[in-house]
């Protein structure tokens, strides 16, 4: 289902800056057969179409009795802020197939992850269709549960596509896997007692410790030989 959206010709003479200031934004429609055509848009509006229609949505641009088909082809945002600065959008003609990427959504639970402590791989988180503007799903729902053993996978091919959409990727593209979890093996390292110093027993004699003795030993005369003297 297509949204509306107003717009207005924009007069290039006018800054961005300003129509920005003045709580709107630039943007521009184009296609194969469309002249590129600068346009204003509300800054609030946008947003609100930009979080409900994403890439894959058909909107309908409006200005009096003038509408285009188109779809959100590229959005600027403020690197800081995330603010809403520019928006380009693509005119496609009745009857063109687009190729464009889907997100997916995984849904369920898997057994092997569950039971049996697999680990999940999300190899892809979009996945690249054919169809009608009218035709594009918002997202692709990926089912898990049938993932039960380990080495298991889910292919392209196996995802449910809607009506009129069409595979571009490989059919047997990988989209999820599981496998089992390895025990990371810590590596041993021998020691080599060649490199160890043995530590000597008892205390070291310190170079000169010995000599200070006996020159003490020297300067200080017995009790005995004291008391012989006095005799």
């Amino acid at each position: 289902m297509a949204i509306a959206l107003k717009y207005e010709k924009r007069d290039p003479k006018v800054a961005p800056n300003t129509l920005r200031n003045a709580g709107k934004i630039p943007a521009v429609f184009y296609g194969k057969k469309q002249a590129s055509t600068p346009i204003t848009l509300s800054a609030r509006e946008f947003e609100k179409v930009w979080k409900k229609a994403g890439e894959n949505t058909v909107v309908n641009l409006q200005d009096g009795d003038d509408e285009v088909q188109a779809l959100i082809h590229e959005v600027d945002k403020h690197p800081v802020t995330g603010t809403l600065r520019h928006a380009d959008f693509y005119v496609f003609e009745k009857g063109q197939k687009l190729k464009i990427k889907i997100p997916i959504e995984f849904t369920g639970v898997s057994p092997a992850v569950k039971d049996l402590g697999a680990v999940l791989v999300k190899v892809v988180h979009d996945l690249e269709i054919e169809a009608e503007p009218k035709n594009l799903p918002q997202k692709l729902e990926v089912d898990i549960s049938s993932l039960v053993a380990f080495g298991n996978i889910i292919t392209a091919k196996e995802i449910k596509l809607p009506e009129g959409v069409a595979l571009v990727v490989a059919p047997d593209d990988v989209i999820a896997s599981v496998y089992e979890p390895k025990e990371e093996v810590i590596e041993e390292v021998p020691v080599d007692l060649s490199t160890i110093e043995v530590m000597k027993k008892g205390k070291e004699e310190v170079p000169g410790e010995e000599g200070a003795t006996s020159a003490e030993g020297a300067s200080a005369p017995k009790k005995e030989e004291k008391k012989a003297e006095k005799k």
